[in-house]
């Protein structure tokens, strides 16, 4: 396989006129209060997330980075950031199914054919199929294998998000002979197709992990979307992009759940609940501890969504760049992307830990719901350990080193 190409050409203007930012906001933000409003039951009953995913499909946020053309919202990527921080902020494990389903169905755009990409992206549209798995490298790999006109795909792997759900299943597999790494995509209706619910985590309950088999499962050459290979001469900076556009997901999971801590332990304090001054009126909670760690948490996060802030305006300007995009801008790129996730990291992990300070020992309490919080944000960061992104940053500003192309669990 040659060199990969840049992102997918723009379509013409007139299908790109969706229904524009401030609507998809308004519309994330009724689907975030939606979910709050269950969010402790449905998060302690642990149920597969069908009935959530058809939440998001019909206020029509599966197909919303579609091109409008076909059906879709014709949002950006900025768009769908800020949606996935909307959600996370009341349910993160949905919001982590969101952001994979954007990254997986987008992923066509970094890593296929202009025209196979163009294929995908409507056909996800006019479906409003919703896609789970992952490309990460795992152990043991995948198989794909040609047979006739097309291939089969073998083997048994686990992914932590989307599969219990999905209509379509993103992996990574390797070519038969040659080893290559290359992304494809399984109708999870085919036969050889197995899903088992096996993922038992304590948190992050409603992302749809599990495992799935593939027993000489047969696809399409338009289901093999292309090259995930970190050679550099096979993979370019424009569709290495895939990489910290992928990771910047996860900043805004992060900061979401951060946000949200915060703001349900900030209504639990206004309410006249005082975790350590219980004598403290209800008109004026004074608790000078709790101002104190709202205080430092705020100042925590808000730097934090400042530096992501920083990094998404970097990830904009290299999709823009296209084709003229550079390694070396690449690399600057990816690491401001680990800046954010490393800051993310802190943010989220101080917050959802002194949280539970602020409240208290009502905190305890599994009615209240304010652990899930905590329990979501440590599952997500055992998958993507912040360590590492610290380590990468250290090696460009040490010796220059470029950034690992790292793809999201």
């Amino acid at each position: 396989m040659g060199v990969a190409t840049a992102p997918a050409v723009p379509a013409p203007e007139s299908e790109h006129v969706g229904p524009g930012r401030e609507h998809w906001l308004r519309v994330a933000r009724e689907t975030a209060d939606d979910l709050a409003t269950d969010a402790t039951a449905r998060d302690q009953a642990g149920k597969a997330p069908f009935d959530e995913v058809s939440r998001l499909r019909e206020a029509g946020l599966l197909t919303l980075l579609a091109p409008a053309g076909a059906g879709g919202g014709g949002a950006d990527w900025p768009t769908a950031y800020a949606v996935v921080r909307e959600i996370a902020a009341a349910d993160s494990s949905i919001a982590q199914l969101l952001g994979s389903h954007y990254f997986l169905s987008g992923g066509a755009r970094f890593f296929a054919e202009p025209a196979l990409a163009d294929r995908v992206e409507r056909r996800t549209a006019a479906e409003g199929s919703c896609w789970g798995g992952g490309f990460a490298h795992r152990e043991p790999p995948l198989t794909l294998t040609r047979s006739g006109e097309g291939y089969t795909v073998s083997g048994r792997q686990s992914h932590t998000t989307g599969v219990l759900v999905a209509d379509r299943v993103a992996v990574r597999a390797m070519r038969g002979g040659t080893g290559e790494p290359l992304a494809v995509v399984v109708d999870t209706t085919r036969p050889g197709v197995r899903i088992d619910d096996d993922a038992d985590t304590f948190g992050q309950r409603l992302a749809g992990g599990g495992t799935v088999e593939f027993d000489a499962v047969r696809v399409t050459g338009d289901d093999v979307l292309g090259s995930l290979s970190a050679d550099e001469d096979i993979l370019s900076p424009p569709a290495a992009l895939a990489s910290p556009v992928g990771r910047l997901l996860a900043v805004q999971l992060r900061l979401g759940i951060a946000e949200g801590v915060l703001a349900e332990a900030r209504e639990y304090s206004r309410a006249g609940h005082a975790a350590r001054q219980p004598a403290w009126p209800v008109e004026a909670p004074g608790d000078p501890h709790a101002l104190t760690m709202y205080g430092e948490l705020t100042v925590l996060t808000r730097s934090a969504s400042a530096l992501g802030a920083q990094a998404l305006d970097a990830v904009g300007e290299g999709l823009a760049r296209g084709a003229t995009l550079s390694y070396d801008e690449y690399a600057e790129i990816s690491v401001l992307v680990a800046m954010a996730e490393a800051a993310a990291a802190d943010a989220v992990r101080e917050s959802t830990t002194r949280a539970l300070d602020i409240v208290g020992a009502a905190s305890a309490s599994a009615r209240l719901g304010f652990d899930r919080f905590w329990r979501n944000a440590r599952t997500h960061a055992l998958h993507a350990p912040g360590a590492h992104r610290l380590r990468d940053v250290g090696d460009f500003v040490l010796n220059g080193a470029h950034p690992p192309f790292v793809l999201p669990s």
